[in-house]
C-alpha cells in the first residue's frame, strides 16, 4: 500500500479541532471523507499535532495509506476537490518510504502566534489574530520568553486535561518580535503539552503589559504550578507553521 505525506493548511475555526471528534467537525474527519470520496476507501490518517478548537495551521503534516499508486498531483487535487468548501487545503502530497511517521518521525514542530496590538477592532484578521489594544513593549516579552529555553518542568504551562505522561519538555527557541501593530511569537520544540504556546503567550502578555517582568515568568516556571501562570491566550491567533523531518535535510 503506497503510503503518501500531506501538507495541510487550514483555517480551524469552524472545526473542533484535528483530531476526529463525536462532538463537531474536525479537520481530519474532513481529509478523510475526501479520501472516501476519492478512493472509495475508509481510512484513518495520523498528523503531527493534534491542534485544538479554532487553532489553524500553515503546515500541518499527515500521512495516509492507499490502496493504488496515485500520482502525487492527482492525490493532492483530487483531495482538494473534494474537500470543498471546507476551508482545508492539501498544499502538497507525495509518496513516502513505509517507516514514515508524521507524528512519530518529526524531528521538530514549530508554532506561530500573532496578536494584532492595536485598539480599532479586527476586520481582516478577525478570528485569525489575538487583539489586544493595550500597548504591548515587545522587546520586553522577548527578553523575558528566553527564560522559557531549554529543558524544564512545564507543569506551570500545561492544561489540566493534558495527556502526556511527563510535563518535562525542551523548548529550543522562543521569540518575539513587533512587526508594525503586529505582536508576533514564534516557538519551536520536538513537541508539545496541551496549551504550552498559548499558555507561554498569555503569560508573555502580562510582560508587554508592563504588568510582569522577566523574574515573574522565571518564578512561575519554577513553582510548577498551574495557578501560576498568566490567562490563557485564545485559540485564534495560533498556527501550527512547520513540522521538521529528518528526509528534508538529506
Amino acid at each position: 500500500m503506497p503510503r503518501y505525506r500531506l501538507l495541510i493548511e487550514y483555517d480551524g475555526g469552524p472545526f473542533v479541532g484535528w483530531q476526529r471528534q463525536t462532538t463537531g467537525p474536525s479537520v481530519q474527519a474532513a481529509i478523510e471523507d475526501a479520501i472516501l470520496a476519492f478512493t472509495g476507501e475508509e481510512i484513518r490518517i495520523r498528523g503531527a499535532g493534534r491542534t485544538d478548537t479554532g487553532v489553524h495551521a500553515l503546515g500541518q503534516v499527515a500521512h495516509c495509506d492507499l490502496q493504488k499508486d496515485w500520482p502525487d498531483d492527482t492525490v493532492r487535487d483530487a483531495l482538494n476537490a473534494h474537500l470543498r468548501p471546507a476551508p482545508v487545503a492539501i498544499l502538497a502530497a507525495r509518496q513516502v518510504p513505509d517507516d514514515f511517521d508524521a507524528r512519530f518521525s518529526a524531528e521538530k514542530r514549530h508554532y506561530l502566534y500573532r496578536i494584532v496590538n492595536r485598539r480599532p477592532p479586527l476586520a481582516l484578521e478577525r478570528g485569525r489574530a489575538w487583539q489586544v489594544p493595550v500597548p504591548l513593549d515587545a522587546d520586553a516579552m522577548h527578553e523575558a520568553a528566553q527564560t522559557l529555553v531549554g529543558r524544564h518542568d512545564f507543569t506551570t504551562f500545561r492544561a489540566a486535561e493534558c495527556q502526556a505522561k511527563s510535563p518535562v519538555k525542551t523548548l529550543d527557541r522562543i521569540s518575539v518580535r513587533r512587526e508594525l501593530d503586529m505582536v508576533v511569537v514564534e516557538t519551536s520544540a520536538r513537541s508539545f503539552l496541551h496549551s504550552q504556546v498559548r499558555s507561554f503567550v498569555g503569560t508573555l502578555k502580562l510582560v508587554g503589559e508592563g504588568k510582569w517582568r522577566a523574574r515573574d515568568v522565571a518564578g512561575a516556571l519554577a513553582a510548577c504550578d498551574r495557578r501560576r501562570c498568566g490567562p490563557l491566550a485564545p485559540p485564534d491567533g495560533l498556527y501550527l507553521a512547520k513540522v521538521d523531518y529528518p528526509e528534508d535535510d538529506a
